[in-house]
């Protein structure tokens, strides 16, 4: 694939609440030397207050679009559960008016695989989209997806599914191996020779295991957009992610639980389902960005806080994976007793996955699959 970049590059207007890439890049660079107990969204991160800091793990809630551990913060005391000391403020997602993705049908998702990726990692990933439609008991992807149904605008839900249908492959490298945001959002636009210009759709950028992006590993694991609306986009603005593979750079920052925590106490990493490290922590990641960007394409959706930096439908429940979860421990999950696999969620073909607690706007409560 040879990606031009685009003539127009950047984000949505300011009146829409979008940073273009430039202003996004400006503002994370102010923000680089967060400390690790700061959080990230839409690829910037910010650094919290020692009161809001103690808050904010007590109540293992973050509004960031990465999933980072934080584990660092766990308790030493034998696995105790922390005494709260404050009660975190409640968590609530409020509509902005604004459009969600909620076609009656599925939502189409649109893979640049960016990088080489082997056959088997492409299949985890094309599988955990392939569960979406496949109807199987709880806990399932499908059923942890029916959360987002009491997501919607003008009546409607959020669609039921997603479903891929198209992919493409960028083995060339062709924008190099250190990209910058306003790469990522080139990308997305030269692939529209390939895939359509739909809005109602999401490009998915997935980066190799030796791939550097701007903010990756040092706060950020994943982050969803939307492109300008020019005349290479149809006049659209498009939803797109970008997700990493952190298996070799950062398995402890964003593959957490299935490495040992960059900081803090080094408890065992837990198994993961699909035998990679890495692409089980795609996955987490990929999850959050899908409820993100579900419920909030276009900064207007559902989310709470400031539109740059929001908790949104999954990383409103940072960290949280089962019930009983707490900083540096994920929650109660299935084991699988022939591999020792810690999962929470079966998809197609029986495939096991961990997906994020999603917040629920029908109990106000974050919600494991």
């Amino acid at each position: 694939m040879q990606a031009a970049a685009s003539e127009d590059e950047g984000g949505r207007s300011e009146s829409t609440r979008f940073l273009n890439p430039q202003q996004h890049s400006a503002k994370l660079s102010t923000r680089m030397q967060c400390d690790t107990a700061s959080t990230a969204s839409f690829g910037h991160c910010f650094s919290l207050t020692s009161e809001r800091k103690f808050e904010f793990f007590a109540a293992n809630v973050g509004p960031i679009s990465s999933v980072l551990p934080f584990s660092h913060h766990a308790s030493t005391d034998g696995g105790a559960k922390p005494q709260r000391l404050v009660e975190p403020a409640p968590i609530i997602l409020d509509y902005h008016n604004g459009p969600l993705l909620t076609q009656k049908g599925s939502i189409p998702v649109y893979i640049l695989w960016y990088g080489r990726f082997s056959t088997t990692q492409k299949k985890i990933l094309t599988d955990f989209f392939a569960s979406f439609g496949t109807a199987q008991p709880k806990p399932s992807v499908s059923s942890w997806w029916k959360i987002t149904s009491g997501y919607t605008a003008s009546g409607a839900p959020v669609a039921p599914s997603l479903k891929v249908v198209k992919q493409l492959a960028d083995t060339k490298y062709s924008k190099g191996k250190a990209l910058k945001l306003t790469d990522l959002e080139a990308l997305a636009v030269a692939s529209l020779g390939v895939f359509p210009a739909n809005p109602n759709g999401i490009i998915f950028i997935f980066t190799a295991s030796d791939v550097d992006v701007e903010s990756f590993c040092m706060n950020s694991c994943a982050s969803h957009f939307a492109t300008e609306a020019t005349a290479a986009t149809g006049n659209k603005n498009l939803p797109y992610v970008w997700v990493g593979n952190p298996g070799v750079k950062c398995p402890g920052l964003c593959a957490w639980p299935y490495a040992k925590p960059t900081y803090g106490p080094q408890v065992p990493p837990l198994v993961p389902p699909n035998g990679d490290v890495g692409l089980d922590g795609m996955v987490i990641n990929t999850a959050s960005m899908v409820a993100g960007t579900a419920t909030n394409p276009f900064d207007t959706g559902y989310y709470q806080g400031d539109a740059g930096y929001p908790y949104e439908a999954a990383t409103a429940c940072q960290g949280t994976y089962g019930a009983n979860a707490y900083p540096g421990y994920p929650g109660d999950l299935l084991v699988d007793s022939a591999t020792g696999a810690s999962y929470n969620a079966v998809g197609a073909g029986q495939r096991k996955f961990l997906l994020p607690a999603l917040w629920d706007p029908k109990t106000l409560k974050c919600t494991p699959p």
